[in-house]
């Protein structure tokens, strides 16, 4: 039957080393979507994941060009001129998988897809703009397979569902100091949540090391995506906003196949529809001069990664694996997300047969760019600061414990 046959196995390091390879991607993607735990050979398996990463984009020649809510981080051109934006952050994902039968393999596993943290402080020339920006997500999903008999294979028929909870806020500098009671800070807290599915089909030939996956993931729609503007601090009030917005969907195809005894060869291609995040506008239900909207302006394009490796088995204990990825920026015109190039090794043991520990690591470039105003339909975006920033650099590292039962 195919489960006996996938019984042979596969490299086990691949896995662990896309995990750390994707970890700075485009748009808000932290760890995006993984469903490789579902093509485990054992009957049940469960596995932890945690990955850190530090992304170190410094930007310099800062410019505020809108006099109207005063110039620099007090109002009259104070502020430094160069800044660290981005912040590190951790990436958690848990997972458990069941084979039911011959033909069925279930998991279900808890993920933070999409995030964002910069944080420039106040005390930079771009603080009109941002002084802080966080946006964090909790993914709970369940998908199954079923697969038959094909030639010297298999095929994988593969379905399931995923609810997500999203939530974040920005602080910018609204207006200076000297010319408000407090600080001149408002603040933009929002969350909302929404259900996404997926769909694919993979084809598997054990005997090989081979395996080609391609897998659709659905746009989670936020209709409920609700919060509040405070803006106490400028002597003014805090009222309720709300608005909408989807997290976007994706294609990713998968490759990998052993290539001479102990060696396999891997890539994937993947798009994600980061262009449906536009301008995002927020508003109370009576809008008022004292209860104006806002927007979050990302002007963001699709986004595409092409990762390739090679993987190698040293022995029954131990594989390892090196990667090359690149991810295109979906920054247009405002923002830092260019684009994105990493190389990634991966090493993995196992002790026995039931457990296995990988150790995964990344280190790139992201490239240099710059943002200023961009017109878009017809209006002008990204008009309260100009920048530039050269090559910075990434890293990243990536553990994770698989037990198979």
């Amino acid at each position: 039957m195919a489960r006996n046959r996938l019984k042979k196995g596969i490299l086990a390091a691949v896995a662990g080393m896309l995990v750390a390879s994707a970890a700075q991607a485009g748009g808000l993607e932290r760890s995006g979507y993984n469903i490789d735990l579902l093509f485990d050979p054992s009957d049940y398996a469960a596995e932890a994941t945690a990955t850190y990463v530090s992304p170190q984009r410094d930007l310099k020649n800062v410019t505020d060009i809108n006099a109207a809510n005063g110039i620099g981080s007090n109002g009259i051109g104070g502020g430094s001129t160069s800044v660290r934006d981005t912040e590190d952050y951790w990436a958690p994902r848990v997972g458990v998988k069941a084979g039911l039968g011959d033909s069925i393999d279930c998991m279900a596993d808890y993920s933070q897809p999409w995030g964002a943290h910069t944080n420039p402080g106040k005390n930079w020339m771009g603080a009109n703009d941002n002084i802080e920006t966080k946006v964090e997500s909790d993914n709970y999903a369940a998908t199954c397979s079923y697969k038959w008999d094909m030639g010297p294979g298999f095929v994988r028929l593969i379905g399931g569902a995923f609810y997500q909870e999203v939530g974040g806020f920005k602080e910018r500098l609204v207006a200076p100091d000297f010319a408000v009671p407090g600080n001149g800070i408002g603040r933009l807290d929002l969350e909302g949540s929404g259900w996404g599915w997926r769909t694919g089909v993979a084809y598997e030939i054990p005997e090989y090391a081979m395996r080609a996956s391609l897998v659709y993931n659905s746009a989670v729609d936020l209709d409920d995506l609700s919060g509040s503007i405070d803006l106490r601090q400028l002597g003014l009030t805090k009222y309720d906003v709300s608005g909408s917005a989807s997290m976007p969907d994706s294609l990713e195809l998968k490759v990998q196949s052993g290539i001479a005894p102990g060696w396999l060869a891997f890539g994937s291609v993947k798009w994600t529809d980061w262009s449906q995040l536009q301008v995002l506008n927020f508003c109370p239900a009576t809008v008022t001069l004292a209860t104006p909207c806002t927007s979050l302006d990302l002007l963001y394009r699709d986004g595409w990664t092409v990762t390739g490796g090679i993987g190698h088995k040293f022995n029954d204990q131990w594989s390892g694996a090196v990667s090359l990825a690149w991810d295109r920026g979906t920054s247009t015109g405002i923002g830092t997300q260019t684009d994105t190039w990493t190389l990634g090794t991966a090493v993995s043991y196992s002790p026995t047969q039931n457990i296995e520990l990988r150790l995964a690591g990344i280190v790139g470039i992201m490239t240099s760019g710059e943002s200023g105003p961009t017109t878009y339909q017809g209006q002008v975006y990204g008009d309260e600061v100009t920048y530039d920033f050269d090559n910075d650099f990434v890293g990243a590292i990536s553990t994770s414990l698989k037990v198979r039962f």
